[in-house]
């Protein structure tokens, strides 16, 4: 049995798949930044709990809070007017619409996302080794 017969490490190495594209996306959007008429793209976020579902099998699978103090379910969350600011894009006079600092941002966020991921990654795969005795 290997680690990717497991579903948690299936939905970790989706996850780290979809930042490295995201990754990708964000440095064209970079490398674009002088191009006139260019606008920025990015990827759709993923629904983890989806994923969680669908790679589980399991269509019952869902977010659960115990406690008061716990993160509320994303869909019991209202959305923020950040959401609808970030489909307006500033445009510069050449007709580009990719604003550095965003995408330096993002880029941030993506490589911070991706470390996160390694480490539990790590972290699991260090949780098994102990299970087994290694």
């Amino acid at each position: 049995m290997t680690t990717q017969n497991i579903s948690l490490f299936k939905a970790l190495g989706a996850k780290m798949d979809y930042l490295g594209v995201r990754q990708r996306v964000i440095s064209q959007n970079i490398a674009n930044a002088d191009t006139p008429g260019y606008r920025p793209q990015d990827l759709t976020k993923v629904d983890f709990g989806y994923i969680l579902r669908r790679v589980s099998g399991d269509p019952s699978i869902r977010l659960e809070t115990t406690d008061a103090q716990h993160m509320p379910n994303p869909n019991e969350v209202e959305s923020s007017s950040e959401d609808k600011q970030k489909h307006m894009y500033e445009i510069a006079p050449a007709g580009n619409a990719v604003i550095m600092e965003e995408q330096l941002l993002n880029s941030n966020k993506t490589n911070m996302d991706y470390a996160l991921m390694t480490n539990l990654y790590q972290k699991n795969v260090s949780m098994i080794r102990i299970a087994l005795g290694r």
